[in-house]
């Protein structure tokens, strides 16, 4: 994050930090954001970057990453928010990911129409032109009907 977050603040972008007082007290936050929200926990972290956020994107991580990425394909599942939700697969990082995904999807748990609520590419442009093209699915229809 931080790498990201330097690049972008290089080439005159702004940068919100989200991060759990915790954390700050491990002496992890970056110090040099335009702006830096301290929340009271990771749940306030995931929620605050949310309303936030207009989209998101997983670069490859950890488990830190799959829990937000899975949570906000869950809240776009659930109907609690309408953004682009995606994966950018550097060089094949998500492939065993996306493996999981589909054969969750083809054994019945993840229902074939809210497969599409996770996007992937293997380059920020593909991905981003897939953010552009977005259509949020009609959550509240899968709720009700099996």
């Amino acid at each position: 994050m931080g790498v990201v977050a330097d690049a972008v603040l290089a080439k005159g972008g702004e940068v919100v930090g989200v991060i759990p007082e915790d954390i700050v007290r491990l002496e992890v936050a970056h110090e040099g954001l335009t702006e830096q929200r301290v929340v009271g926990s990771m749940h306030e972290r995931k929620a605050l970057m949310e309303k936030l956020s207009d989209g998101f994107i997983a670069l490859p991580g950890g488990f830190g990453t799959m829990d937000e990425l899975c949570e906000m394909v869950t809240w776009a599942q659930l109907g609690l928010h309408k953004k682009p939700v995606g994966l950018l697969n550097t060089a094949g990082y998500y492939d065993k990911f996306i493996e999981f995904v589909d054969h969750a999807s083809g054994e019945g748990f993840v229902k074939q129409k809210l497969r599409g609520l996770l996007l992937e590419a293997k380059t920020p442009e593909q991905l981003l032109a897939l953010f552009d093209a977005h259509r949020p699915v009609d959550a509240r229809r899968w709720l009700r009907h099996p």
